[in-house]
């Protein structure tokens, strides 16, 4: 079995072949069309989208609460208030 240093010096003198060849050109002119075409786009990370998720869960369970509260509050109030004769 290989070394990982036998690997990494391999992967090493591969990214220094591409980056001297013309496929690094590409390569760097690909990456920054892609982020200019990202940065265009209304992304978000997926730091913030768990965020957002959280702070979604936590606003659900609240008004799950209320609406408890709401429909205790709407029977109780519907047993004490006098009946029509």
């Amino acid at each position: 079995m290989l070394n990982h240093k036998v690997l990494d010096e391999i992967n090493a003198k591969i990214s220094q072949v591409l980056a001297a060849s013309p496929a690094g050109d590409v390569e760097k002119n690909l990456r920054a069309s892609l982020q200019g075409l990202f940065s265009r786009l209304d992304l978000v990370t997926r730091e913030e989208f768990e965020v957002q998720q959280a702070v979604l869960v936590r606003t659900r369970e609240k008004l799950d609460k209320l609406e408890a509260q709401v429909a205790a509050m709407e029977k109780q109030f519907q047993s004490e208030a006098p009946k029509p004769q």
